[in-house]
């Protein structure tokens, strides 16, 4: 299958190299395009330098800082004007292993999935170096909203998907407003409420090394009001029937 790996990033100049060989190590007939949020630190200008040495690597500046959900659905614009079939979301710090891109997309390949999910919270999926807290916070954010989303995936705040293009057809329109880990959420609830197939990868979410997290409470409080907006809203109207597999 054709396909755009999207790599989001704001302040990544020390892990945009590393991530980007990676990647294109593990899936060599990708094409990568890089979205800076115009960077302070420098990493628009390292991610122009990547390119200028490797034709499938390519970037889009932007003027400022306007959010993961924006850069993801300026990321699938592309891929729907270069007529790929499959396209990727990845975080530039290295928490996703790239390595696990062959398997995440011969499951798109061979079908039926229509969205595979690098998943922590299926068995065989795992997180590395976070404290106790952390880890209780996804895993019981994750299971509100499974609860009020009537949703079977366990993990709707993963940001290492792989997802058929055509899938996002229309979609995109919708999630416009949602950012960080809401975007995710809203993303993968969409496509399961389409009653298109979601599959379960289990990996290895590595905490990152380098630079500082994005996640703040803003984003937290953000994802809490709008699951429970949304939960609410679905349970006064019909339910959706979900198609969803783990793998």
């Amino acid at each position: 299958m054709r396909t755009l790996v999207v790599v989001p990033t704001y302040d990544e100049a020390q892990s945009i190299r590393p991530i980007i060989d990676r990647i294109r190590r593990a899936v060599p007939e990708a094409d990568v395009l890089i979205v800076d949020d115009a960077s302070p630190d420098g990493t628009g200008a390292i991610a122009d330098e990547l390119a200028a040495h490797d034709d499938r690597v390519a970037v889009l500046h932007r003027p400022g800082k306007a959010g993961l959900g924006a850069a993801y659905l300026q990321g699938f614009a592309r891929a729907f004007e270069g007529g790929y079939e499959a396209v990727v979301e990845i975080d530039a710090d290295g928490s996703h292993d790239p390595a696990e891109l062959p398997a995440m997309l011969a499951l798109l390949e061979a079908g039926p999935a229509d969205l595979v999910i690098g998943s922590r919270w299926v068995p065989g999926g795992r997180v590395v170096n976070w404290p106790w807290a952390r880890r209780a916070i996804s895993r019981s954010g994750n299971r509100y909203a499974r609860w009020m989303l009537r949703s079977r995936i366990h993990d709707l705040t993963a940001g290492f998907r792989a997802y058929r293009t055509s899938v996002l057809r229309g979609l995109d329109r919708a999630v416009v407003s949602s950012q960080g880990y809401c975007f995710q959420v809203e993303l993968a609830w969409r496509v399961e409420a389409a009653g298109r197939v979601v599959v379960e990868h289990p990996i290895a979410f590595i905490e990152r090394e380098n630079g500082r997290s994005k996640m703040g409470p803003g984003i937290v409080a953000e994802a809490l009001v709008r699951v429970t907006g949304w939960g609410v809203s679905a349970r006064f109207g019909r339910g959706p029937i979900h198609r969803h597999v783990t793998e």
